[in-house]
């Protein structure tokens, strides 16, 4: 399916540890989010581990769905890395990149979300 360019980001309404809603998506720990939809992060899907990290293979549904600017959480307690092969991925597709801890990349990712740019981004509840 081809990205959808012109539908919004999904913001995120409230987090707490363990714990997220996404406004039309749904409550889970942890979410993938895209232009025009999103869905719960399930890291068995890719093998993903707060180390090495996130993986090449968690971000293509973002680039697939037309993400320009793709923000990364790491947890609360900035356990959650991210592998070098992931960021090289995102930025040879021309996507800005942001790693954050998880309560200023919710900010950060619904503050671009706001401004009608395509953002995606996958985010982690807990440590």
């Amino acid at each position: 399916m081809p990205p959808v360019e012109s539908q919004a980001s999904p913001k995120i309404s409230t987090l707490s540890w363990g714990r997220m809603a996404v406004e039309g998506v749904g409550e889970a720990k942890d979410f993938k989010l895209w232009p025009g939809g999103g869905r719960p992060w399930d890291w068995n899907e890719t093998g993903t581990r707060h180390e090495p990290g996130i993986q090449p293979a968690d971000v293509e549904e973002l680039l697939e769905n037309g993400s320009k600017v793709v923000v990364l959480s790491r947890g609360h307690e900035l356990q959650l890395q991210t592998r070098e092969e992931t960021l090289n991925r995102l930025e040879s597709r021309g996507v800005q990149v942001h790693m954050e801890e998880t309560k200023a990349a919710v900010r950060l990712y619904n503050e671009v979300a706001d401004q009608g740019i395509p953002v995606g981004g996958l985010f982690h509840s807990t440590c």
